[in-house]
């Protein structure tokens, strides 16, 4: 007889690989007082954002961009390089850590899992890997990326991709589950002339 699953054996303190890393009163202070203002549609500004997830952990480079409807679960599991942007109502679930290199792009409403279950405990054990996103990468709008994922630099994840896997470096990846799709290139920045010539044709 093949056994069930027992939720109420669930014990969150049995799962060696996770660590909160904060105190219950800091947890507190994050949830009711630190992520409402992260959120808030009303506060415009991204040198106040970068300075709250700081205030709580958080790596924050330089000139980083993040939108209203953020959610990071937890701000000391989170990493940032330099101009770094994340859209609106993104959700970093990092139970484990998140880290997102320089000049990455994380657009609106994508979601960064880092906890899984082990479906073959009958106590549907928590199991949590980091995920790594690197310089010049692209995650398109409304993509999920699982646990223990790397994409690699200047790579890109399309829109509404999932992504389980390795993206190497410079590969596009679409589609669920997300698969190979062409190498990018990335030119040179197109001068204003020939801007205003491509303009002026049409």
């Amino acid at each position: 007889m093949t056994a069930g699953v027992d939720l109420s054996s669930f014990d969150i303190a049995r799962d060696s690989d996770y660590r909160v890393g904060r105190s219950f009163f800091v947890r507190m202070a994050w949830f009711l007082v630190g992520m409402p203002l992260l959120r808030c549609p009303i506060m415009p500004s991204s040198f106040l954002r970068r300075h709250l997830l700081r205030w709580f952990g958080a790596e924050v480079g330089a000139g980083a961009v993040i939108k209203p409807g953020v959610r990071v679960k937890f701000p000391w599991k989170l990493k940032m390089g330099d101009h770094c942007w994340i859209g609106e109502d993104c959700w970093i679930d990092n139970l484990a850590p998140v880290v997102l290199g320089k000049h990455v792009c994380i657009s609106q409403a994508v979601y960064l899992c880092t906890g899984n279950h082990d479906w073959s405990d009958p106590a549907f054990r928590l199991v949590t890997q980091s995920i790594e996103v690197r310089d010049g990468a692209w995650i398109a709008a409304r993509a999920s990326i699982g646990p223990g994922v790397v994409v690699g630099e200047h790579a890109v994840v399309g829109f509404g991709a999932v992504v389980t896997g390795a993206v190497p470096a410079y590969e596009i990846h679409v589609g669920n589950p997300a698969a190979f799709l062409r190498r990018r290139e990335i030119t040179g920045p197109r001068r204003p002339s020939s801007i205003r010539r491509a303009l002026c044709s049409h």
